[in-house]
C-alpha cells in the first residue's frame, strides 16, 4: 500500500514539473535528458510536442545566457576559467574556419557544448547572428534527440511491460532517467578533467 502510494506520489510529481525539468536539464546537462524526455512521453507523461518544445526552449536560452556570459562578463571568474581550457582555444579555431555551421553544431559535438557558446560570446561573431542560428539549432537538436528517445521508448516499454505492471514502469522509466543522467553528468566531469590535464604539458612543450 505505501509503496503504491509512492508510486502514485512520483508519478504525479513527474506530470506536474516534467517539462520544467526537461527545460532545465535540456539546458544545463544535454542531449541525455532530452533522451528521456522522449521516453517518459512515449510513457504518457507528458506530450511528445511538449517535451521537444521545452528541450528546444531549454537548450536555446541556456546557450543564449553562456553567450551573453562570453560577451558581458569576460572578466568574470568563471569565465576565465572556461578561457584557461584548452577546448577553448579549439572551439575558436573551429568558429574562425566556419562560423555559422560552428555556431549551429557545436551542441551535437560531445565535450564542448557548454563551453562553445561561451567561447562565441568572446568573438567578434555579432549577437544578432548567434541569436538566428541558435533558434534553428536547438529546435532541430531538441525535435532529433527527442523523437530518438520517444522511438527507443518501444523497446523499454516492450522489456519493462515483462517485468512489472504499468503503474510501477513509469516510475522505473523515471528513475532510470535519473540514474543515468548522474551517470552521464559524473563521467562527463571525469573526462573533461582528464583532458585538461592531458593537453596541458602539449601546450607547454
Amino acid at each position: 500500500m505505501a509503496a503504491g502510494r509512492r508510486n502514485l506520489n512520483f508519478h504525479a510529481l513527474l506530470l506536474r514539473y516534467g517539462l520544467v525539468a526537461l527545460f532545465l536539464g535540456a539546458g544545463f546537462e544535454g542531449e541525455t535528458v532530452v533522451v528521456g524526455g522522449g521516453l517518459l512521453a512515449h510513457r504518457g507523461v507528458f506530450s511528445l510536442p511538449g517535451a521537444m518544445a521545452a528541450s528546444s526552449a531549454g537548450s536555446f536560452v541556456a546557450d543564449q545566457l553562456f553567450f551573453a556570459a562570453g560577451r558581458y562578463c569576460r572578466d568574470r571568474r568563471w569565465v576565465t576559467r572556461q578561457r584557461e581550457r584548452p577546448a577553448f582555444s579549439r572551439v575558436l579555431r573551429m568558429l574562425e574556419r566556419y562560423p555559422v555551421a560552428f555556431i549551429f553544431a557545436f551542441r551535437f559535438i560531445y565535450g564542448i557544448r557548454t563551453i562553445s557558446p561561451v567561447a562565441i560570446g568572446t568573438s567578434q561573431v555579432r549577437g544578432s547572428v548567434f541569436l538566428a542560428v541558435n533558434v534553428v539549432a536547438a529546435i532541430v537538436w531538441g525535435v532529433v534527440f527527442t523523437a530518438i528517445g520517444y522511438a527507443f521508448g518501444h523497446e523499454v516499454e516492450r522489456v519493462l511491460h515483462r517485468l512489472l505492471p504499468s503503474p510501477t514502469t513509469v516510475v522505473v522509466v523515471g528513475a532510470f532517467v535519473v540514474v543515468s543522467l548522474i551517470a552521464v553528468h559524473l563521467v562527463r566531469r571525469r573526462l573533461a578533467a582528464r583532458n585538461d590535464v592531458d593537453r596541458r604539458p602539449e601546450q607547454g612543450a
